[in-house]
């Protein structure tokens, strides 16, 4: 992402996992780990959205950690038709979290479904502090329920997962959809709104800018 990122990996269950750590100036205030889209339609942790995400939470002073599924980029194994995906999330949340800091779970597209499904595998104790999902993937994979704190945000004219199938997920839970009018999948163009909208977020939660 910039020249402060740091590329390593951590062991993974199907082998080594590529991943990239990005550091805020000073003593990090938490840790958040960050999911790509769909591998086999190009999703790798360079996605721009991801990178945004990861520049938003270095911002509000995280350690930003995104990471390459299983057969993608320096990432060994292969595609695993969502399951495996997930325990790779949780492999890297296990080897790359600080113990004494909050930890927040974020994705984009199928990524959501990853980060969702990870939140809920994690022992008790060690639950994520808030999670962020952009575009989650509810047309086509069962994003798990998500706690009411969840920041969720969805193009009005997303092309890939249809606004409708995310009002359907979120309706049974109460939970507040964030809509961005004329917005497709990928945020073109809309990147700075995107992090802004994190930015925001995060600054009126009163839970997380406290920690």
């Amino acid at each position: 992402m910039n020249a402060h990122t740091e590329r390593l990996q951590v062991a993974g269950p199907a082998g080594t996992i590529e991943c990239a750590v990005d550091r805020p100036e000073g003593a990090p205030r938490g840790v958040a780990v960050l999911c790509h889209p769909h591998p086999v339609y190009g999703g790798t942790m360079d996605n721009k959205v991801v990178q945004t995400l990861a520049r938003a939470f270095v911002q509000l002073g995280y350690r930003s950690v995104r990471f390459n599924f299983r057969g993608i980029g320096g990432s060994a194994g292969q595609w695993d038709e969502g399951r495996g995906e997930v325990d790779d999330a949780l492999a890297v949340i296990a080897a790359l979290r600080d113990p004494g800091l909050p930890l927040v779970l974020g994705g984009f597209s199928f990524g959501g479904y990853v980060a969702s499904q990870a939140a809920q595998r994690l022992p008790q104790g060690q639950q994520a502090e808030r999670l962020v999902l952009v575009g989650p993937a509810t047309s086509n994979f069962t994003v798990a329920p998500v706690p009411a704190d969840t920041l969720v945000i969805h193009g009005e004219a997303d092309e890939v997962v249809p606004l409708q199938a995310t009002f359907d997920w979120a309706r049974p839970q109460h939970l507040p959809v964030l809509v961005v009018p004329g917005v497709g999948h990928f945020f073109h163009g809309q990147l700075a709104l995107l992090k802004s909208l994190v930015l925001r977020a995060w600054s009126l939660n009163p839970s997380t800018s406290s920690s």
